[in-house]
């Protein structure tokens, strides 16, 4: 049975953003369902839109690639908050929203009358979503609470960048924002639980989240080895499983991983050698992985290497093993598991024409199409939104004269 309507649909969400934290956050309520009216300053918007790769049309006319990745399915208004007409405006909308999200510096909202302490007073129900580097709730207040942060920074304080790379290598970037993406993520999870307890209590609250939180949360394998064994993980090193990780193979690399002894055994059938099961050096986890740098290691990646990919994963896949080629963004774009997935959406835009863009990630039983509208041009939505709020034209076209949007 097929749902007529998004779980969010009728919520409200007025979101101060920019580059990836909060709009991906405000990207996956909108996706559900969920009006998000995008405030972004007149001179320029988010910063996101002068980020690469720009795409240019045969009119001459710019669109970034960076900015379409998280601002689909949004309305844009432009409002300059350093006006007085342009905060009421802003006071406005949060009184109609459900839900508010930033990920400006903290207290840079509430130093221009616009923190949660004042909307709230106005709007008991509204639920203020704020991400921000270090965290911004003064009970929770740390050394770094006013440092500003970019995702390679949280990575970096949070501990993956340390177990990431080569064995005597330099710490490693994982090559994807998930300092912005996994806080956004958190965000909307946090907003999600807070719509949910809302209608408990009938009450709004702060959300406070961390990019540096999010990153040690996402360190927890290496702070819990820590925590019980005081060993610090280091990067290239596996000192629990093996063999684990990504191998070269004839033509490629693979990942897999032996997490049991019965794979273990599964593992030596594929190569041929029952002799290496059962023995001091291969009984464990552990063991196998104390030993990968020696014989033991050499004789598996001797076999990868023998092989293509694509024969080490119908070996290994033949006995249940979990086991997967390393793939370039070409091939996972062109997969045809993931086009029975329904993953990637086209989104129409008024300069590329159509944006092939990986769309929401959870699959249900009762879910409607995806919603894919474009993402806004800068202040698009301005009159429209105003109108909304009961301005008239005469009231709106002033407005612009003043400069206040």
């Amino acid at each position: 049975m097929v749902q007529h309507q998004r779980p969010f649909e009728g919520i409200k969400v007025l979101s101060f953003e920019l580059q990836v934290a909060g709009p991906y956050c405000t990207m996956m309520l909108a996706d559900q369902g969920a009006d998000v009216i995008k405030v972004e300053r007149p001179d320029g918007g988010d910063t996101a839109r002068g980020g690469a790769p720009i795409i240019t049309n045969e009119a001459g006319d710019k669109q970034s690639g960076y900015f379409v990745r998280f601002n689909r399915n949004k309305r844009s208004i432009t409002l300059d908050l350093k006006s007085e007409h342009g905060r009421e405006i802003f006071k406005r909308l949060a009184v109609e929203a459900d839900v508010l999200v930033e990920n400006y510096r903290p207290g840079l909202l509430a130093d221009m009358g616009l923190g949660y302490e004042e909307l709230s007073q106005a709007n008991p129900r509204l639920i203020y979503a704020a991400i921000s580097g270090f965290g911004s709730l003064p009970e929770y207040a740390g050394t770094y609470s006013k440092r500003p942060a970019y995702d390679i920074v949280a990575q970096a304080m949070g501990g993956l960048m340390n177990t990431c790379g080569a064995a005597g290598g330099p710490p490693t970037w994982l090559g994807v924002a998930l300092g912005d993406v996994v806080s956004g993520m958190n965000a909307a999870h946090a907003i999600s639980v807070a719509l949910f307890q809302r209608e408990r209590t009938g009450q709004g609250c702060f959300l406070d989240i961390s990019m540096y939180d999010s990153m040690a949360g996402l360190a927890e394998r290496s702070l819990t080895a820590y925590s019980l064994t005081g060993h610090v993980m280091q990067r290239g090193v596996e000192p629990y499983m093996a063999p684990w990780g990504p191998f070269e193979t004839a033509d490629g690399w693979v990942a897999l991983i032996v997490a049991t002894e019965r794979d273990w055994a599964k593992f030596c059938d594929a190569m041929g050698r029952p002799d290496l099961v059962g023995t001091e050096h291969t009984s464990s986890g552990p063991a196998r992985a104390a030993n990968m740098s020696g014989e033991l290691g050499d004789a598996v990646r001797a076999w990868l290497r023998s092989k293509t990919s694509a024969q080490v994963t119908e070996e290994l896949l033949a006995r249940g093993l979990p086991v997967g080629p390393v793939q370039d963004a070409q091939e996972v774009f062109e997969c045809e598991h993931l086009a029975a997935r329904k993953l990637f959406i086209d989104v129409p835009d008024p300069v590329i024409g159509t944006a092939r863009l990986v769309g929401p990630i959870v699959k249900t039983s009762d879910a409607l199409p995806p919603r894919t509208e474009p993402a806004p041009r800068l202040g698009e939505h301005t009159d429209q939104i105003l109108g909304e709020l009961g301005f008239t034209s005469a009231q709106i076209s002033e407005l612009h004269d003043k400069g206040a949007v």
